[in-house]
């Protein structure tokens, strides 16, 4: 793969009036993990909102599972069925198409049945029978780059998902292992994984993370998340990744890192700013 020219990307529609990799930039926004139907509903309103104040397509993001977290005592979400009907009714709720991870194969046919965009997990973008899966689906497929990978590996991810005959394929760049504890993120990523004719999307606040840093959690360095947005649109790219929550100190995942809802509009502002002086 050539990757100094990046070729023209494919543009993905995951809903109506949400394109990416078309004109305008997009945000996928939410908290990590769904805690419960209230809360869930709570943070997917006000993304709604802001995003409609401001004229941006948004995909509502929360998981039913986390499933790699660093203790197993750790809070997971709800669980496949409950998640999903919770995420089902975010959409009924607020008109937002939404996105969940997948970690199994025999999780995709439910979750398919209700999400837009399916999310393949950084630490399993290598599971062939998962990404198969998720191709067959027919949706729109969005792959976290592994903190384990070089950006070029990523050409072999794709040409998995692309063998079920689906297309409709993001990839997202959310750091890299650095030593212990810590990722870094190589902004040649973007145009790199763009190069396999994908839109590309960068995760900001997975990408300040600090894997296992708290010992039985990870930790996260949140107060770097408007820098890491401002290099990534200023290098290119298609999609935003935000998790938010109202208070992410009292979030029960991933907390250290996520963006307060306060602070999402004023970022988001400035991401599309960037966007559209780079697109020029």
């Amino acid at each position: 793969m050539n990757t100094a020219v990046p070729k023209k990307n494919r543009a993905v529609k995951i809903a109506p009036g949400v394109i990416i990799g078309g004109p305008e930039l997009v945000a996928i926004c939410g908290p990590c993990v769904i805690e419960d139907e209230k809360m869930t509903l709570r943070i997917a309103r006000r993304v709604a909102d802001i995003c409609k104040q401001i004229k941006m397509p948004v995909v509502f993001k929360a998981s039913f599972d986390k499933a790699n977290r660093t203790s197993g005592r750790s809070f997971r979400g709800p669980g496949l069925e409950k998640g999903l009907e919770i995420l089902g009714r975010v959409k009924e709720k607020t008109g937002l198409p939404v996105t969940t991870d997948v970690h199994d194969p025999a999780q995709v046919e439910a979750a398919s049945e209700v999400v837009d965009l399916l999310q393949i997990p950084a630490f399993l973008c290598r599971q062939t029978d998962l990404l198969l899966a998720a191709g067959q689906t027919g949706k729109p497929v969005n792959i976290k780059k592994g903190q384990f990978l070089s950006p070029p590996e990523m050409s072999n991810v794709v040409e998995k998902i692309a063998s079920s005959g689906n297309k409709k394929i993001l990839l997202t760049e959310r750091g890299t292992t650095f030593g212990y504890n810590n990722l870094v993120v190589d902004f040649r990523s973007l145009p790199i994984m763009r190069a396999t004719g994908c839109p590309v999307v960068f995760d900001a606040t997975h990408s300040v993370q600090l894997p296992g840093g708290k010992g039985g959690a990870s930790g996260g360095q949140g107060e770097f998340v408007p820098a890491m947005i401002r290099a990534a649109m200023a290098v290119g790219c298609d999609a935003l990744f935000l998790e938010t929550h109202f208070q992410p100190k009292k979030s029960p995942s991933d907390g250290d890192n996520m963006l307060p809802l306060s602070k999402l509009a004023e970022n988001l502002r400035l991401a599309r700013d960037i966007f559209r002086v780079v697109r020029k």
